[in-house]
This record gives structure tokens, sequence and C-alpha cells, in this order.
């Protein structure tokens, strides 16, 4: 009897706690909450202007519109495309969209590629040349060492010729008074000796 109780009083309990339970208020549920602002889409950028890499090899991309004024930044490869932003004052160079590098912008050299069908790009002015880290300087005591000096020479003076005496002859014919003329005189003696000569020659024979 007393058995039958404790399992009588033991099933009541356990109705009990189970009519407990079941009488307990479901949880709580938290609902996630929803943004009420608008949320920003990723669109993709309007297309525009754009280049094509038409050299063979790849082209470098510089910093500004010369390539011997302004740094190597990147290159180019055959193909490749990017967006065109703008031109040089010259023409030769275009302004290209290259991210990357600060201002994500770069020069490249307009004959190595072909721009997009009926483009017109603006003018842009080249930036600023930078300017070097460090300005080489000279040591003038190492210049003086390597440098031999050369003494000065005078040059030769000049000194004026005297002047130029030319010798003057007088013509026979042209002496007065008495005296005899040098060509008779000549004359007169060659027929002396003609003459001798002849006589010899008679006294020989």
């Amino acid at each position: 009897m007393r058995s039958f109780l404790k399992s009588t009083f033991f099933l009541l309990l356990l109705l009990c706690v189970l009519a407990l339970i079941l009488n307990v208020p479901a949880p709580f549920k938290v609902a996630a909450q929803q943004a009420t602002g608008s949320v920003p889409t990723v669109t993709s950028s309007p297309s525009g202007p754009f280049i094509t890499v038409i050299y063979e090899d790849q082209i470098n991309v510089r910093s500004g519109p010369s390539s011997q004024k302004y740094p190597l930044i990147g290159v180019l490869l055959s193909g490749q495309t990017a967006p065109a932003l703008g031109r040089s004052i010259s023409g030769d160079w275009i302004l290209i969209r290259y991210p990357g590098v600060p201002g994500d912008v770069g020069w490249i050299f307009s004959n190595y590629v072909s721009i997009s069908p009926g483009a017109v790009l603006p003018i842009v002015e080249a930036p600023a040349t930078p300017t070097p880290a460090t300005t080489p300087t000279i040591d003038p005591t190492v210049v003086a060492a390597l440098i031999t000096p050369v003494p000065p020479t005078r040059l030769p003076t000049f000194t004026p010729p005297g002047p130029l005496l030319i010798p003057t002859y007088e013509s026979p014919g042209a002496q007065t008074g008495g005296s005899v003329p040098m060509g008779l005189v000549i004359v007169l003696l060659g027929l002396i000796g003609g003459f001798g000569a002849l006589i010899s020659f008679l006294r020989g024979r």
C-alpha cells in the first residue's frame, strides 16, 4: 500500500513539473534589424576614350610627357588597353589612367598606341619635372690636380721689313757730253780684232 502511494505521489509530482514546463512562455525571438537607409551598389564607370597598345613589345609609362625629363613608372604590354584622359600640348604623348602610382596616371608615347574611334582628348599641361635628390658637385682641388697647367707663351712679334730698294740702270745712249758711246767702242774693237786675224792668216800663206 505504501509503495502504491509513493508511486502515485511521484507520478503526481512528475505531472506537476511537466505542467509547469508546458506553461512557461516561449523565449522572445529577436528579429534581425533591417537597414533603413539605402545600400550603395557598385556600378561600373561609364565607357570613355581608351588606348590600345599596338607595339609588338611592351611600352614604357612615364610620369610626364618626355623620355628624358621624367622617370619610368611602369609598362604596358602589347594589346593591353587603358582609359585615355588627355593629350600633351604637342600631341606626342597621351595621359592614361594607371593605378598603383602617385596620382594613378601616367604618360605614354602616342606612336605606340591606337585611340578608340571618335575619341577627342583634351589638352593637359605637363607636370612639374622632378628635382634630383642630390646635386652633383665638383671638388675644385680634385679638378686642379687632374688638369695640367699650360705655361703661357709669348706670341712672336711682327717686325715690318725695311723699304724695298729697286736698282736703276742708265742707258748708254742717255749719257751726255763728249764721251764715246760704249757700243761704238765695242764695234771698233771687233773690227780691229778681225783685221788682225785677217793679217795673220795672209802671212801664214
